[in-house]
């Protein structure tokens, strides 16, 4: 019996009494009676913190990671064993109690409906005469109850409906309580130390379903991330979660369907080769989620199906982090932020995360604006290695009275319908990735070169997101599967840490290459007028090619940045006739740069070292040198960044002096190298071959980023625009020359 209480005493380590008995008193040689009885300890907050953060991680540790928390924590390895064990029969006892809760509210109910009935039928009356109802008549109380009674389960069946959609599975409006999302369980402290045994307020109560008899659908607080009525920036806008919720459903729902059918929802483009939406056929199979379009709007929608080297959690994963989501589209996503994390997911997955969310979407020309969405994204397990992930503006939700106009100068009016991704493991390691897109967007802030591109839905339809999502992957699995790239003319390899740090360079000059064109928040340009091209009298205005936006920046010397006035300087043209890849290898070949390029002097450039990003030779970073015959040039370098998928092509070059180069490629800090960069991005025009307009040809961006003056405190001066005005001109005019394209548009 002695030794059946001792035990007994072990296992009680909940919150009030954990084991913290000192060597002596766990020596089993000890004979002295006293020392044998247990003295017990509170763990501190430290050592609760960190056992909850694992509970919620794995409730279930095995014998390896209690070892390793003992050792952490300084606890005794049985300590740690049996907390576990207490916090689960916890765990079980908050859910048992709320179950039973549930059930006696449906118990008192029924008890309640069931005497009323009782008393109805003991003296049965006649609604109309107020005398004794004849046998088989049901008085009108009755009547109002029963009709009453209907419309709650009816109402309850809904929820539960709507709950089973959320959670995955099936909701009993009885004999099962909702299950509670693992965020939910934070709110279960086993806080161990506190003189009422728990540190905060223990488990949450959930609210009901219905409130004040309406259908009105609540969230559970648990698993909000914070307040979302102020989480919009202090616009201090009420929202409905239900609404968010039954529209996160809705568009989720919407997503699987039109994955899942083909002809004639969908119809093949042979000019283009995208599957593009039969907006008739979709208009009789679907409600709209977001109700009629705005007045002015156009709509665009594609899908594409392809093969990503990656597996269905990593890419949920990256999908469900702003920063690697923006990582892995850098040419697409601008800016992207989480506003508010509504739920984190259900069991330790990312399966029930739903998350209020704001990007910034580009296309790499001045002619078209940015496109500002603030969007819902819901993520989905549909089964073993079968994600679905879908995007649907909110807008509409969150200011329903606000319409959906132009935003500030630079952007342009846009909601996304649902739109997503539906990602299926395949046996080899890779994933089936079938993507959609459906937009609505003001079609009157686009310039006219650039709208069939639009239209098309080649500018930021499903084959553009695809596109950069494969190239990615791809460039992810060479540079873990090749150690010793490629290295150009020089005798000896870039060493691993030489070659993180030169794809990191390239990485934020390709950045800042995109924020330029694009004039976003990223960067605080200040834009200028637009000045128009010299010797471009000839050319129709529509064309956008005789006009140059102009962009300045003072710069005070930040890490990375060279000191002084910075001039940026970025146009659009149509080169008609000119495939697109025929000008990105134009562009990319040293051996034809001096055609083009002020920093070749008019000569071939050379090769030196050579980083591949993908199968594609166009995909690398590369490390070019003037030719020794250019005399000053000997110390300056070029680092141009190269990539090109289905989608269209990125040239991106800045100069760099030779001695941090060697640093860079010695595994330095490459933060403190300065970059201006310029380049290229080519896209396909958007005319088919039967259009009227001409051939399908290529939209070429060019811009220029220029030190004019070492000074940040300079004035600007109209001859340095003017000179770097005529530089782009001059430049465009060396390339129409060597492609053999015309003014034509």
């Amino acid at each position: 019996m002695g030794r059946a209480r001792e035990d007994e005493n072990d296992s009680r380590s909940g919150s009030d009494n954990l084991d913290g008995a000192s060597a002596d008193e766990l020596d089993p040689d000890n004979s002295n009676p006293r020392k044998k009885k247990k003295r017990y300890h509170r763990h501190t907050p430290q050592q609760i913190q960190e056992l909850e953060a694992v509970f919620k991680e794995c409730p279930h540790p095995d014998e390896k990671q209690r070892m390793e928390l003992s050792r952490r924590l300084n606890l005794e390895s049985r300590q740690v064993k049996f907390w576990f064990q207490n916090r689960r029969t916890q765990m079980k006892t908050q859910i048992e109690r709320h179950e039973n809760a549930l059930l006696r509210q449906e118990n008192d109910k029924l008890r309640t409906e069931n005497m009323t009935i009782r008393e109805a039928m003991r003296s049965p009356t006649c609604g109309n005469c107020g005398g004794a109802a004849v046998l088989g008549e049901v008085s009108l109380e009755e009547q109002h109850l029963r009709i009453e009674n209907s419309r709650l389960k009816d109402e309850l069946d809904r929820v539960c409906a709507l709950a089973g959609k959320f959670l995955g599975r099936p909701v009993s409006a009885i004999s099962s309580p909702l299950s509670l999302p693992s965020s939910l369980c934070s709110g279960l402290d086993l806080a161990v130390g506190s003189n009422n045994g728990f540190m905060g307020m223990g488990m949450q109560s959930i609210p009901d379903l219905m409130v004040g008899g309406s259908a009105a659908m609540r969230l559970p607080t648990g698993i909000m991330g914070g307040g979302l009525d102020d989480g919009l920036g202090g616009e201090g806008v009420a929202i409905d979660r239900g609404a968010l919720l039954e529209l996160g459903l809705a568009a989720m729902e919407e997503l699987v369907k039109v994955t899942q059918v083909d002809d004639p929802l969908w119809q093949p483009s042979l000019d283009i080769g995208l599957e593009t939406l039969n907006f008739d056929e979709y208009r009789r199979a679907f409600a709209r989620v977001l109700g009629p379009s705005p007045a002015g709007y156009v709509s665009e929608a594609t899908r594409e199906v392809g093969i990503a080297i990656i597996n269905s959690v990593d890419l949920v994963n990256s999908l469900m982090n702003e920063a690697r989501w923006s990582e892995m589209f850098p040419c697409v996503v601008a800016r992207a932020s989480t506003m508010e994390i509504i739920s984190s997911g259900m069991g330790g997955t990312r399966s029930g995360s739903i998350q209020l969310m704001r990007a910034e979407l580009q296309v790499l020309s001045p002619l078209v604006p940015i496109r500002e969405v603030t969007f819902l994204r819901f993520c989905k397990q549909h089964a073993d290695g079968l994600w679905a992930i879908v995007d649907v503006s909110v807008d509409g939700v969150l200011r329903p009275d606000s319409g959906t106009g132009a935003g500030p100068a630079g952007y342009m009016g846009c909601r996304l319908l649902p739109s997503g991704c539906i990602v299926e493991d395949m046996q080899n390691g890779y994933a089936k990735v079938t993507w959609v897109v459906h937009a609505e967007y003001d079609e009157a802030a686009v310039h006219e070169l650039y709208r069939p591109l639009l239209r098309s839905g080649q500018a930021l339809g499903a084959r553009r997101w695809l596109a950069s999502l494969q190239r990615q992957c791809e460039y992810h699995a060479i540079l873990c599967s090749n150690p010793h790239p490629n290295h150009g003319d020089r005798h000896e390899p870039i060493s691993p840490a030489g070659r993180r740090c030169m794809l990191r360079l390239a990485q934020r000059m390709a950045d800042n290459f995109c924020a330029g064109v694009c004039a976003t928040a990223a960067q605080k340009w200040r834009r200028l007028d637009e000045w128009r091209v010299e010797g471009a009298g000839g050319r129709d205005p529509a064309s956008g090619e005789d006009k140059v936006r102009m962009m300045a920046r003072q710069s005070v010397g930040a890490p990375g940045e060279p000191p002084g006035v910075v001039l940026s300087a970025t146009t659009s043209v149509r080169l008609p006739g000119t495939p697109p890849q025929r000008v990105f290898d134009y562009l990319r070949d040293e051996q034809r740069r001096g055609e083009w390029d002020i920093l070749a002097n008019g000569e071939a450039m050379q090769e030196m070292d050579h980083i591949a990003k993908g199968q594609h030779h166009g995909n690398a970073v590369s490390l070019l040198r003037p030719n020794a015959t250019s005399g000053n040039q000997n110390n300056m370098l070029i680092l141009q960044e190269t990539c090109t998928d289905a989608s269209g092509s990125l040239v991106v070059y800045a100069p760099v002096d030779v001695q941090s180069m060697h640093v860079v490629m010695g595994g330095g800090d490459s933060a403190y190298v300065s970059l201006l960069p310029s380049g290229f991005a080519i896209l396909p025009d958007g005319h088919t071959a039967g259009s009227s307009n001409n051939s399908p040809g290529s939209l070429v961006t060019v811009a220029f980023q220029i030190l004019v003056n070492n000074l940040p405190t300079a004035k600007l001066t109209v001859e340095s625009v003017d000179t770097v005005s005529n530089l782009l001109s001059c430049t465009i005019q060396k390339i129409k020359s060597a492609l053999q394209c015309g003014d034509r548009i």
